[in-house]
């Protein structure tokens, strides 16, 4: 079974798409037809899987109960324990505080363990949102804004999103609080190599992540203005080891451009990030921090803030800042900040 088939079906058996979640997912956005970046929620960030053809079977990996291991680890586990959402894998005890319950253990049926998605250590994955050293208080104000509707994806079909919209329904408050507090705790360590790229490796969706095309079909491509965001090691990322970050590709030229974006609003485009990001994108007060996160949740979130499909009471503090930027701007201003020490 070749790399990317391999990660597909750890993705499966790991439960990515849980029933009883994604049947609670948003209804259809309408996007505003006159925003700069376009209408069109664009498919290399808003990463949804390709249905299986007709009539597939379902894939299950050989040797199920056979013990796993990572590098650097005494943890041993099976790809059956892997996908338990009420018992994340947590390969690494060590490079986190003791998680509280809701974080580790979540709450049965319908509220998973905040770890398994966001990994114990919160760092994440593009296809959600590194949590590590995030404020407690936008934390918490971002489950509210979920639960009251006014947070949800411009794009439906991305799955990840949408089951964060049915945890957020089901979650309560103290658990909220609980597990704000727990990730505010934890420091955020750089996760996410950015590399400018012309040219990058073909590469096809496996559980809402990228993953390079094995086999036939291998090869490269012209990036053409996309950010694509992928494991550093497949094999790693697919057993969910929060020890193995990812390398996003960006167009050439786009760190500078962001650059100035970022720190000067480039002539009027947008408000300087620093303003209220805080000095190096590292906070401010409950302000998120921007140094070295996901480029691909960065410009997920601009598109949504731009498009009004992520509102809430904090929104318009951003809606200035997006409204002219167009899809390279994002581009432009994700690769920046991601390549930012935290």
């Amino acid at each position: 079974m070749s790399t990317s088939s391999r990660f597909a079906a750890v993705t499966a058996v790991a439960g990515i798409v849980a029933t009883g979640l994604v049947s609670q997912a948003q209804a259809p956005v309408t996007l505003r037809p006159g925003a700069a970046a376009g209408t069109a929620p664009p498919p290399w960030v808003y990463t949804v899987n390709a249905p299986p053809p007709p009539g597939a079977p379902a894939a299950v990996p050989a040797n199920a109960d056979a013990p796993l291991s990572v590098p650097g680890s005494d943890v041993r586990l099976t790809r059956a324990q892997l996908g338990d959402l009420f018992n994340p894998p947590d390969w690494r005890p060590g490079n986190h505080p003791p998680p509280p319950d809701v974080v580790a253990h979540g709450r049965k049926p319908d509220v998973r363990a905040c770890g398994y998605c966001h990994y114990p250590n919160g760092h994440g994955r593009p296809e959600n949102s590194s949590l590590a050293g995030l404020p407690a208080a936008y934390i918490v104000q971002q489950m509210a804004d979920m639960r009251a509707g006014l947070r949800r994806s411009a794009e439906p079909k991305m799955r990840p999103p949408a089951a964060m919209l049915a945890i957020a329904k089901a979650s309560s408050v103290e658990e909220d609080a609980a597990a704000a507090a727990y990730f505010a705790s934890v420091p955020y360590r750089k996760w996410v190599r950015v590399v400018e790229a012309a040219t990058v490796p073909k590469m096809i969706v496996a559980g809402a992540v990228f993953v390079p095309v094995t086999g036939d079909g291998a090869g490269t491509e012209p990036i053409a203005g996309r950010i694509l965001e992928t494991p550093e090691d497949v094999g790693r990322a697919e057993l969910r080891d929060s020890d193995a970050g990812f390398v996003a590709y960006v167009p050439p030229g786009s760190i500078a451009k962001g650059e100035a974006l970022v720190t000067t609003g480039g002539g009027g485009k947008t408000i300087a990030c620093g303003v209220c990001h805080g000095a190096g994108l590292k906070g401010l007060g409950a302000v998120p921090p921007l140094a070295g996160r996901s480029p691909s949740y960065t410009v997920r979130q601009l598109f949504d803030l731009q498009h009004g499909t992520r509102s809430g009471p904090w929104a318009p503090l951003m809606q200035a800042a997006v409204q002219k930027l167009t899809l390279d701007d994002m581009v432009a201003i994700a690769a920046y900040t991601a390549s930012r020490e935290p």
